[in-house]
Order: C-alpha cells, then sequence, then structure tokens
C-alpha cells in the first residue's frame, strides 16, 4: 500500500490525498497544534482557510469500529472534511457528511460541530478488496452515488440540506464540488489519511482553502497557482509534524493572511446515550417487541459510531412497548 493523490479542477479546484504507507506507530498525543481547528484569513476577507491534524480522533475511530484500510480513510478522510467544514460555521452549528454509494462501502458518514466534536462511520467496517494495488483509492469501493451535506442550525426546524453528484468517491473531490454547486464557493480541499504497514492510522487530516463569490480572477488564478505547486501530500506533512500554520502556507504563497481565534479541541463524541437506544426500539414494531417479551429476550445492542454496549432488560423492553403502543393510539 503507498501513495493516493487525486487532484480535479471540476468547477473547483480540489486535491485529495491519502499516503497509506510506512511503519511508525499512531501518534499518542501531541501538541495544542494537534488538536484544533486552525483558522486563517486572507487580510481582504477574499480567501478564507482552516486546517487540522485529525490524528487522535481518525485512530479513536479506527480503534473503536476495528476498521480495514479502505474503510479507514474513507471514514478519516470525511471525518477530515466535516470538521474543517463545521470550523467555518457559527457557535452551535453542526454539519453531517454522507457519501452513499454504489459500491461495497455504500454508507459513509461523518459528522462534526463548530466546536470540534466529531464522529464517523462506515457501513462495512471489515470490508477489503479482492487485492490491493499500490495505491489505496476509493473511487472502486464507493462507486457512483451521491453525497448530501446537512448543516444543522440550533432551534432549527428543518435543518439545510444539499445534496450532489459523487465526481470521484476520493471525498476531497466531492466536498470541493458540492461546494462550488451548491454555494458558490471555489476550493481547495486537500484530506490526507497515512496508513502504517499494518493498517494502522499514523496520521490525518487536511486544509481546506474556500474563495468567497465575487473575488477578482487574480486571486483565484494565484491560489491555483499555488495549488500545481502545492505537490506535498497533506499526510505525509502531518506525519512530519509540521505545524498548522506550515500546512497552509504553500496555498497562500504571496497572499497576505491573518489566523483568526478557533479555542475548540477536537475530539471523538458520540451523543448515544441508554435512552436514545429506546427511542431506536421503537422500529421494531409492537410484533417484534411483544415477541421478545413472550421469549424473555433481553437486547444487546452496540452503537455503531462508538462501540459503546447497552443492554435493555425485559422490564426496559415492556416500557418501550407500552409507550409504543399508547402513542399509536393518538
Amino acid at each position: 500500500m503507498s501513495n493516493s493523490d487525486s487532484k480535479s479542477n471540476t468547477g473547483s479546484f480540489s486535491q485529495t490525498n491519502d499516503s497509506p504507507s510506512g511503519s511508525q506507530s499512531p501518534n499518542e498525543g501531541g501538541t495544542e497544534n494537534n488538536h484544533r481547528v486552525h483558522r486563517f484569513v486572507s487580510n481582504d476577507f477574499a480567501v478564507r482557510v482552516a486546517s487540522v491534524n485529525a490524528t487522535d480522533v481518525v485512530a479513536k475511530m479506527q480503534q473503536l469500529q476495528q476498521t480495514r484500510p479502505l474503510p479507514t480513510v474513507a471514514v478519516g478522510r470525511s471525518m477530515v472534511g466535516a470538521l474543517l467544514m463545521a470550523s467555518q460555521l457559527k457557535e452551535g452549528q453542526e454539519v453531517g457528511v454522507l457519501v452513499q454509494g454504489e459500491g461495497p462501502l455504500s454508507r459513509v458518514y461523518a459528522h462534526a460541530d463548530f466546536h470540534g466534536r466529531v464522529r464517523g462511520y462506515v457501513n462495512v467496517p471489515q470490508y477489503e478488496p479482492a487485492s490491493y494495488s499500490s495505491v489505496l483509492s476509493l473511487q472502486e469501493a464507493i462507486g457512483g452515488g451521491m453525497l448530501t451535506v446537512v448543516r444543522h442550525q440550533p432551534f432549527q426546524r428543518q435543518p439545510y440540506q444539499g445534496t450532489v453528484p459523487l465526481v470521484s468517491g476520493e471525498i476531497g473531490d466531492d466536498i470541493a464540488f458540492y461546494l462550488h454547486q451548491s454555494q458558490q464557493i471555489r476550493s481547495v480541499t486537500s484530506l490526507g489519511v497515512f496508513l502504517d504497514t499494518y493498517g494502522r492510522v499514523e496520521a490525518a487530516g487536511g486544509v481546506i482553502v474556500e474563495v468567497m463569490p465575487g473575488v477578482e480572477d487574480n486571486i483565484i488564478d494565484k491560489i491555483e497557482e499555488n495549488q500545481k505547486k502545492a505537490s506535498r501530500e497533506i499526510s505525509k506533512m502531518i506525519r512530519e509534524k509540521k505545524s498548522p500554520l506550515e500546512l497552509v502556507q504553500p496555498y497562500l504563497d504571496g497572499i497576505p493572511f491573518t489566523e483568526i481565534p478557533h479555542p475548540h479541541y477536537i475530539e471523538y463524541s458520540c451523543p448515544c446515550s441508554a435512552e436514545r437506544v429506546k427511542n431506536a426500539l421503537t422500529i421494531l414494531g409492537l410484533e417484534e417487541l411483544d415477541d421478545m417479551i413472550a421469549k424473555q429476550e433481553k437486547s444487546h445492542i452496540v452503537c455503531q459510531m462508538c462501540g459503546r454496549p447497552y443492554e435493555l432488560s425485559i422490564e426496559d423492553i415492556q416500557n418501550v412497548r407500552n409507550a409504543l403502543y399508547k402513542s399509536s393510539l393518538h
């Protein structure tokens, strides 16, 4: 397994790179710079940028879900993309990234909020291709399909949702295409996950450069020129412990910029609870719940996002059944 690098200019400029190779162990801990999304803005406010070292949270996801290399890369890239987009939202806002493909990895999901909480999921965490090529590419594993981005705001009854066709299935290209199609924002989106020779996460992170609508062509030309020069893969730069500033500098060469405060540490966070599990049990319906009660079957449920186990007693199932029955009478 070795480098994977895809670049696209389909109405947006995008770069996605993942480098699954090497031999060192995953990064444990790290400095403050490794745990926050860092935000920057050009001095004329025409360009906004974010970078993140997400090694720890992607490694945590892999540990909890025991994902194989390709699923790890798919969820890892999605988590990084969600973190970067969420950092550009407002206080209390959240973003979900859902990739629905026609291949074996038909459902990849990541969710992040403005405060740096993130989680991810893939429908087949143990997926392995028949053989690995020299490049870990997601295109065949995900196949054609759709990318849906959902933005949640506090007290908003209906979230904003946008859906676009997948242009490559490599996640970064697809997020860049979404931003251009849905928000008229041209972007450089560079996402990376580096795996060691055992398939374990060694480095993960990314950079997103967003050009605001109406910006003069000379700024866009400069960023496109910088992108061509920025041939270093983002995951390798993170593996070499480059700072957040060093990650974004190649894309902003010749463009004066300033870092803006974003003091939120990133963490792998799942909102699951016993109450949510009980609510989810209602989808089984009255007949199946009655059958479980008659057979005295306890319910053993493991959260797919965080691996936390839950055990519902017969009494719990009876209470869920009674509540469901009462609601059906209204």
